[in-house]
């Protein structure tokens, strides 16, 4: 009779080091479009054309244009379209967007200088994915498996009688919470005590999303003479993401179907980081109101925890143990890479404001960093994980941003936004999610799926009234990324089904987003 394992994962076995790996750490990069309903109605290109509080977060220069402090508070509604409701989150969410200041001060007859407070939420991490496809000659128990047999690891127990993949004396960095719960619940077979592996013939999956990355802005920046703009924004970041996910696979033998497996994992990314902007604009023809604009973001350096809770449920004809359970928790660091971005912008008369950008951002320049240990200040030590490193820079690439906007006043206190963003994959659709990577960050993976999401389209228009000194602006945001769900990697092999179907399916991403934004001037 099968028997029910309540356990964790000893790591008194392994070193005390601690990454993540690269699909995990993606989640943070990248940023949503969001802030005021101005610069979101107008497609976010507005790093050249300024006086709005949002730039604050892309070209700081942007807050030099204000010749009067302001004062803005924005909220809405987040809506994804195709969504069904799974673990209580619904497709349509309240979302607190923005909150922010500038005071200007004028500090002789040519120059202004400006410090600004700027809180808004850069990513709203709210999705619900949900994936279903069949499965040939593979299974996620399979992948355990034939890491084995290719001699990732060794399986063998510990002194708690529990089944743990070995390289020498040590456990391997390559076996994972995964194929922790595969070895000990559903790959032994207690009669003999060898290991088997199990095909699949589907799948179906659903993970719901929450959270948020809450950037807090810190702003000085100055006017001299109406033609050169200066600004640098101080970033703190913070971090708060769960994801809570279901994955069954019905699985067959040679008989036909024998049952099935489900797997519940839950997720969560706390922490920290902070990072620097500095910005310039300015107008080369003094009789011109045409503007370049310029800037440059470092990393943000993040120090985040991550934890999990994971449960594998067995109700095949085969295995050890009805059910099987893991929590860890580990810090780690982790550095985005570099931003650079360049804007054009200009006004025509009183009526019309047009505004182009592009930024740059190399998504396989980010690092997975492992925390050796703290110095005297408590300040975390790290180091480059290397071998995770060489899976990001095959995995993530490049990514454009193509920005362009236009505002139209018919009248002094009415204006009409419209705006467009084209943003390319951050992802190669080759990358994997490679769980025989030799890193601390694939032994803490407690899942194998992992999605290389495409380009992004997003659309947007908004309507702005000024009521003596308030502002009162509205937007709506639409927009699409399509991408191709894995289960887990390919794993095909000869000691695998010759025919072979890992269930790559299409998702889509399509989110709405209706903005408020209240502003005062004084």
């Amino acid at each position: 009779m099968k028997k029910i394992l309540l356990a964790a994962i000893a790591m008194g076995m392994v070193l005390p080091a601690a990454a993540q790996d690269t699909y995990e750490s993606a989640r943070l990069l990248g940023s949503d479009l969001n802030g005021t309903a101005r610069y979101v109605g107008m497609g976010g290109a507005m790093e050249a054309l300024g006086a709005d509080i949002s730039t604050m977060g892309t070209n700081p220069a942007g807050i030099g244009l204000f010749r009067h402090s302001t004062a803005s508070l924005s909220f809405g509604l987040v809506s994804q379209a195709d969504a069904q409701k799974f673990d209580g989150l619904g497709k349509t969410n309240m979302s607190f967007d923005q909150v922010g200041f500038v005071y200007s001060a004028r500090i002789s007859p040519s120059s202004i200088v400006n410090v600004g407070f700027n809180y808004h939420k850069s990513k709203n991490f709210n999705q619900i994915l949900s994936a279903a496809n069949s499965l040939r000659g593979c299974s996620q128990n399979g992948l355990t498996y034939e890491k084995a047999n290719r001699g990732f690891y060794e399986l063998d127990e510990n002194k708690q009688n529990e089944i743990i993949g070995w390289e020498g004396d040590y456990r391997s960095y390559r076996f994972n919470e995964a194929d922790y719960m595969n070895a000990n619940v559903l790959i032994l077979d207690p009669d003999d005590n060898q290991f088997y592996y199990y095909d699949a013939d589907g799948y179906t999956f659903d993970r719901a999303h929450r959270g948020w990355i809450a950037d807090y802005d810190f702003n000085l920046s100055g006017n001299y003479n109406d033609r050169f703009f200066w600004g640098l924004t101080v970033g703190i970041q913070d971090v708060h993401y769960k994801g809570y996910s279901e994955y069954a696979e019905s699985l067959v033998d040679s008989k036909g179907a024998c049952g099935s497996v489900a797997y519940g994992d839950e997720r969560k990314i706390t922490g920290t980081g902070v990072n620097l902007k500095f910005g310039i604009i300015f107008r080369p023809v003094e009789e011109s109101p045409f503007r370049v604009g310029a800037y440059i973001h470092t990393p943000t350096w993040y120090e985040l925890t991550s934890s999990n809770s994971s449960v594998m449920l067995n109700n095949s004809d085969y295995g050890s143990w009805n059910e099987g359970q893991s929590q860890q928790s580990y810090d780690f660091a982790y550095h985005t890479p570099w931003k650079f971005g360049l804007s054009l912008g200009t006004t025509i008369g009183t009526e019309f404001a047009l505004g182009a950008g592009y930024e740059y951002t190399d998504f396989s320049a980010s690092q997975n960093r492992i925390i050796d240990g703290y110095d005297y200040y408590d300040n975390a030590e790290t180091s480059k994980d290397n071998a995770m490193k060489l899976n990001t820079e095959r995995s993530l690439k490049g990514v454009s941003t193509f920005k362009l906007g236009g505002e139209y006043k018919p009248v002094p206190n009415v204006a009409f936004r419209l705006g467009y963003n084209y943003i390319t994959s951050g992802y190669n659709m080759d990358g994997v999610r490679d769980m025989t990577v030799n890193s601390p960050g694939t032994m803490y993976a407690s899942t194998t799926d992992y999605v290389n999401w495409k380009d992004t389209q997003r659309l947007t228009c908004g309507v702005g009234f000024k009521v003596g000194k308030m502002n009162i602006d509205l937007a709506y945001q639409l927009s699409k990324t399509d991408g191709e769900f894995h289960p887990f990697q390919n794993y095909s092999s000869p000691v695998s089904s010759a025919i072979f179907d890992s269930g790559v399916t299409k998702v889509t991403n399509k989110r709405s987003q209706g903005l408020l934004t209240i502003g005062y001037t004084f």
